[in-house]
């Protein structure tokens, strides 16, 4: 297996209930990936499995290790932030870089610093005193301050407001990101994340139902707004969404050319979100 994260066939029951369903996914270098789904669609298990801390049946391969038998040695090139910031209490920020200083040998404490100086989180306050929009800061100062070659984000900017979760993935671009880096993000804040992506996975009970660039989904998908005179014409090439508006429907069209689109109506790019809305109701059509 050549890719950063390799899965075949990755399943995982709890008890009776089927989690991960044959899970096939493949991660190469320098990839940005949103890991996008409902509640219950399986997401953080599946990132417990990379990480080594859940085991599961099928194939696994994370930064050419297994995370189950070759933890260590992947946890060194590898940094997670969880969806609930988990820090020691009774340390204060600064304790807590010379911390991670002394054990982490990947750990940049100049650039933790730089990070940490944008934000309001005091130095010599302890942990516990923070906020947890400060804790949160703190988390993903320490998580992007260590050189690793795939950062592994579940909710990155939960608890933050819309002003730094702006600026947190304008940072993740500028100050860490580069060809060598991969970075895995599940959220549900889509939107924010569209357009830093390079490419997307969508997650439905237990299963990914499409995998794909970004640049492939916006060649293949269109959002065609037309009147109620065209709506027949258009509905005739089958949508795979539809929304009723006033005066007549807004489209989201897959696999055909904007010049036959546009005969009918006024034809725009679709949003990773309206994708994403419409194959999940798809796919729970058919279930």
């Amino acid at each position: 297996m050549s890719a950063l994260i390799e899965a075949r066939q990755l399943t995982k029951c709890f008890g009776k209930t089927q989690v991960l369903k044959g899970i096939d996914l493949t991660v190469e270098a320098g990839q940005i990936v949103g890991l996008i789904g409902p509640n219950g669609a399986g997401k953080t298990t599946l990132l417990r499995c990379l990480l080594g801390l859940t085991p599961a049946e099928g194939e696994l391969q994370v930064l050419g290790q297994s995370p189950w038998q070759q933890r260590h040695g992947m946890l060194e090139q590898l940094a997670y932030i969880a969806d609930t910031a988990i820090l020691p209490a009774w340390m204060t920020v600064t304790q807590l870089l010379d911390y991670m200083q002394g054990v982490h040998p990947r750990f940049d404490r100049s650039r933790a610093e730089s990070l940490l100086a944008t934000t309001d989180v005091p130095p010599q306050r302890k942990i516990a005193a923070l906020s947890k929009g400060m804790v949160t800061q703190v988390h993903l100062a320490l998580a992007m301050a260590i050189d690793a070659r795939l950062l592994v984000l579940d909710e990155p900017t939960l608890g933050l407001d819309i002003l730094y979760r702006r600026q947190f993935y304008q940072r993740l671009l500028e100050d860490y990101y580069d060809q060598e880096r991969t970075i895995v993000i599940t959220t549900h804040q889509v939107d924010e994340i569209e357009g830093i992506l390079t490419h997307a996975a969508f997650m439905r009970q237990g299963q990914v139902v499409l995998q794909s660039s970004m640049e492939a989904l916006q060649q293949q998908y269109r959002q065609l707004q037309v009147k109620n005179e065209q709506l027949e014409a258009a509905r005739a090439l089958v949508p795979v969404a539809e929304q009723r508006t006033l005066g007549g429907a807004r489209l989201l069209m897959q696999g055909h050319s904007d010049e036959q689109l546009a005969q009918l109506g006024e034809v725009s790019l679709a949003s990773l979100s309206d994708v994403f809305v419409a194959l999940m109701e798809q796919e729970g059509r058919s279930c």
